[in-house]
């Protein structure tokens, strides 16, 4: 059994920038998901949300086909290290990446990955589906 995976960010397996303004989440389970959406409700803080995926391989797949542990979903892995850089150029707004299998439970209404969730004064305003990194900034500045 490989209980010691990580999980949310760390779990990605992708080089990703570093956050400089603290203000980059992860939700790693449907608790920490649902803590996090009370705390964006609850708040004036504009927040966005990317809802993305990674699927578990078993363990015969990964050695028969030389699999990694977690595939990851091929446009999600494309848009994330660019959804955490811009988390460096909007400060003012709170960044959350929440893994759907991760997060079962809480995420069950996202039907596309990835799917972004914007929100100001704690209401949901917006949402986009699929990558684009331009189409991602012109929403985050138009947010935030």
């Amino acid at each position: 059994m490989e209980n010691n995976t990580k999980k949310g960010l760390d779990g990605t397996g992708l080089e990703l920038p570093v956050n400089r303004h603290a203000n980059l989440k992860s939700a790693s389970s449907d608790q920490s998901h649902l803590q996090i959406l009370h705390d964006i409700k609850s708040s004036n803080t504009p927040a966005v949300i990317n809802y993305g995926a990674s699927w578990y391989v078993p363990r015969c797949a990964r050695l028969m086909f030389m699999w990694p542990m977690h595939a990851r979903c091929r446009v999600c892995s494309q848009i994330l290290p660019a959804f955490c850089q811009l988390s460096n150029n909007f400060p003012k707004l709170s960044f959350v990446y929440a893994d759907i299998d991760e997060c079962p439970e809480t995420t069950q209404h996202i039907r596309y990955t990835p799917t972004f969730h914007f929100y100001r004064d704690g209401e949901r305003v917006d949402e986009m589906f699929g990558a684009g990194e331009e189409r991602l900034h012109d929403r985050l500045w138009l947010h935030s």
